[in-house]
């Protein structure tokens, strides 16, 4: 570190990390600190209830800190996909080093995947807004890369995968600290999930008035994913949109010409599955009035409603 621990930031250092572990249950749990230097706050750290243990990318630090017994590696955080030795840790601290970070979402993203799943962490920063409050221009330093005002702060943690619980200034208003979570990961199976469910349905119905052909009414953009992602390309006669711009084109990624309600009567099918999003209801009661020969679905959410099935 650029300057010594003095006795007072020991006491304020021991009274926050041991505040932090006892406010989110960390007793007994591993919490790495990221750019620990030669371990000045993470011999604090391990008098706080925890298994704490270190990464820096200095070698010399490193060796100190090995010196005085603590536990450390060397190493930098500067790709998403990296991994850290024994990890996934259950809680991460990081004092005054995002700052000098040439790329802080990378290795905050690095320090996200390597943490278990509603990991705790303790970041600081220094506080550009009370650098601006005081007209501190001597604040400015070269090996300070980014500074971070509270907002910025807040929006940088939580673009790269973290719940803000708390942000505050502190230690006589030059840091800004954040007490983070790792933000749970959205699961997006659910779509591949309703995709294949969906795609079985529709091959279902089609194929089974496959013989005089299918058309789709409905060419927004919902109805085209659908199509393109159920692999109706070769299945679909012609798809209807009442919208005279549309027609004359083809639907992209399955290359279906759209075409006229009109061509229903000049080239009828057997069945029509709508498409049109809440226009569903509207084309339905179209069909049901002006097409008696034609057998309707409207496709609705994960599922297909039958409104017409006329018998052979």
């Amino acid at each position: 570190r650029a300057a010594a621990v003095s006795a007072e930031m020991k006491a304020f250092r021991l009274e926050q990390f041991q505040r932090w572990v006892n406010r989110y249950h960390l007793q007994g749990k591993t919490v790495i600190e990221i750019g620990a230097g030669a371990g000045e706050y993470l011999s604090l750290l391990t008098q706080a209830d925890i298994n704490a243990v270190g990464l820096e990318h200095n070698a010399d630090s490193v060796l100190k800190a090995k010196q005085a017994g603590l536990q450390i590696e060397q190493g930098f955080l500067e790709n998403d996909n990296q991994e850290i030795n024994n990890g996934p840790f259950d809680a991460f601290v990081m004092l005054n080093f995002l700052e000098h970070l040439p790329d802080p979402n990378s290795s905050l993203r690095a320090i996200h995947n390597n943490l278990r799943e509603g990991a705790i962490g303790l970041v600081e920063v220094p506080n550009f807004d009370m650098i601006l409050r005081q007209k501190l221009f001597s604040e400015f330093i070269s090996d300070h890369l980014f500074y971070f005002t509270k907002d910025t702060f807040i929006r940088t943690l939580e673009f790269n995968g973290f719940d803000v619980l708390e942000c505050e200034e502190t230690w006589h208003d030059y840091s800004l600290s954040a007490s983070v979570k790792k933000r749970v990961t959205a699961d997006l199976s659910v779509f591949q999930n309703q995709q294949i469910k969906l795609k079985t349905i529709l091959h279902d119905y089609i194929d089974s008035h496959i013989r005089k052909g299918v058309a789709v009414w409905g060419a927004g953009h919902q109805a085209l994913a659908v199509m393109a992602l159920a692999e109706l390309g070769n299945k679909i006669r012609y798809v209807v949109d009442s919208a005279a711009f549309k027609q004359s084109c083809y639907t992209p990624a399955t290359h279906i010409p759209i075409v006229p309600p009109s061509e229903l009567i000049d080239n009828p099918v057997a069945a029509v599955i709508v498409m049109a999003a809440s226009y569903s209801d509207e084309v339905v009661r179209i069909l049901c009035e002006s097409y008696n020969g034609i057998n309707i679905a409207v496709l609705r959410d994960d599922t297909l409603e039958i409104v017409r099935e006329l018998t052979a």
